[in-house]
């Protein structure tokens, strides 16, 4: 998947399919984070639009781009996904890919430019920031892990390992905290003690970069 330090097209196939893999093996558990605190669909979901990623994807084999490609996904989860997730993801991608424009290949800065993009566009749609127990608790230490080690001159494949360990912990992190936004906030206090569902698919979404750009399964 990688040429010397720079990421292919090829990679962004292997991620999504590395995604539908993860949140397909743990669409159960998803689903129990998620009827904890909200409609208990998380899990379902995620496995559904990914599903209809990878339907989408086949058919695009003439896209030599990896910044037109997470277009494509972006657009695609919207489409397919209910809930929040959807939007939000969607809009991910989208910005992601936007950010990448019409690159060839994806080097560090490029790549940590795109997940810096994805955080910003959850952000703005689901005004969330670190600490309300969103996905942007997962993402947000993912997106500076990620920079972190890419300006440190880092190789790609371990400044990718740290941004997933980041997002696995910043998920973990949500255990303590009380929702502040999306269905789970109406509980109030009682949404203490529940691991965010979007945080954890997030660490799942991170870790499947891990794998795609290792090529590890």
């Amino acid at each position: 998947m990688v040429t010397g330090t720079a990421l292919q097209p090829a990679t962004i196939d292997a991620w999504m399919s590395e995604i539908g893999t993860a949140v397909r093996a743990e669409r159960e558990h998803l689903t129990q984070l998620d009827a904890a605190i909200g409609d208990g669909d998380h899990g379902t979901n995620m496995a559904r639009g990914f599903d209809a990623v990878a339907e989408a994807l086949a058919g695009q084999e003439d896209v030599l781009l990896p910044g037109p490609l997470l277009v494509l996904c972006g657009k695609t989860l919207v489409a397919t996904v209910g809930g929040a997730s959807g939007p939000l993801w969607g809009t991910a991608f989208r910005r992601a890919g936007r950010a990448l424009g019409a690159v060839p290949e994806i080097d560090g800065p490029s790549l940590a430019d795109a997940i810096e993009a994805a955080l910003a566009g959850i952000q703005e749609l689901g005004v969330a920031v670190v600490g309300d127990a969103t996905i942007v608790d997962a993402l947000d230490p993912a997106a500076r892990s990620l920079r972190q080690a890419v300006d440190a001159g880092h190789p790609l494949s371990r400044a990718v390992s740290a941004a997933a360990e980041a997002a696995e912990a910043g998920a973990s992190a949500t255990i303590p905290l009380q929702a502040r936004k999306g269905r789970a906030s109406y509980l109030g206090e009682r949404s203490i003690g529940h691991q965010d569902p979007g945080a954890t698919s997030t660490a799942l979404i991170m870790r499947a970069l891990e794998r795609a750009v290792t090529g590890q399964g």
